[in-house]
């Protein structure tokens, strides 16, 4: 089933509580419990008990005085991921244009996820006639690819999961487990990793990781193209200025506490 796709059955109590938080949230003023059960057609007493949760929760408050209820502050804390990711975005969208522009490849900035997968967040695309298609939204595997490279060289799973978990993925030429741990320490001495033609015959990427303040791969910046397009000095180049660029991020995003010398390993100051 896609992920986009509605389940078969809806929760009927978890709707009517989102449709609570959304009036909650349009509302002009704080509101009683009678008019928001009017207007959105919910039983009164369903309507009090789901209230009663929200407020339980942190997501609503409710004023003695005037028995009225509006959002509460733990709506903050549920946002605080989403607002986050969109500041990156923002922020870091410069780096995938001059990163384009420069190296004539489509660049991408994948966003670590749940359940083992990676989301595209951003993409900006190459100024070449022939290009690498991709979608903002697109989902893989954590550890495919030269993203999956770097991620893995900053997870906390041990070499017999990651290998459990690479069994599961699906590669057109995928490297041997032992070639893609090489690739892996590599990593962590270069600062990028590459995929020639293993993923999809005839395609190249180089991929950075972007660390946080727990150094763990929060996000990585990407370079994907045609393989014949590069020379082994370009993807070098390639993956020398996405190293540059994913070190200071990483220091930024990590308030100064993750300064990365891949001379030396990665240090805290």
């Amino acid at each position: 089933m896609a992920e986009s796709s509605p389940p078969e059955k809806l929760v009927g109590a978890l709707s009517s509580g989102l449709r609570i938080l959304r009036y909650l949230a349009g509302a002009d003023a704080p509101t009683g419990v009678t008019r928001i059960a009017r207007d959105l057609g919910i039983n009164a007493s369903t309507c009090f008990n789901l209230l009663k949760t929200l407020v339980h929760e942190g997501l609503a408050v409710f004023d003695e005085d005037t028995k009225t209820y509006a959002v509460g502050l733990g709506m903050v804390e549920l946002a605080k991921g989403a607002l986050e990711q969109s500041s990156y975005v923002r922020l870091l969208r410069p780096h995938l244009q001059e990163l384009a522009r420069r190296h004539r490849v489509t660049t991408t900035l994948w966003q670590r996820s749940t359940k083992g997968r990676v989301v595209l967040v951003d993409l900006v695309e190459s100024s070449s006639t022939m290009r690498v298609h991709m979608s903002i939204g697109q989902r893989l595997p954590m550890y495919l690819a030269a993203l999956g490279r770097c991620m893995a060289a900053y997870s906390p799973l041990t070499t017999e999961e990651l290998r459990t978990e690479l069994s599961t993925i699906r590669w057109e030429n995928g490297p041997s487990f032992e070639a893609y741990m090489r690739d892996v320490e590599q990593v962590k001495r270069i600062g990028y990793a590459s995929d020639v033609d293993h993923y999809v015959s005839g395609i190249t990427s180089v991929s950075s990781p972007i660390l946080d303040s727990q150094r763990s791969a929060l996000m990585a910046l990407s370079a994907v193209g045609f393989s014949a397009q590069f020379s082994k000095t370009g993807v070098e180049s390639l993956g020398e200025d996405l190293r540059q660029r994913c070190s200071d991020i990483s220091y930024s995003i990590s308030g100064g506490t993750v300064q990365l010398n891949y001379a030396n390993g990665l240090s805290s100051t």
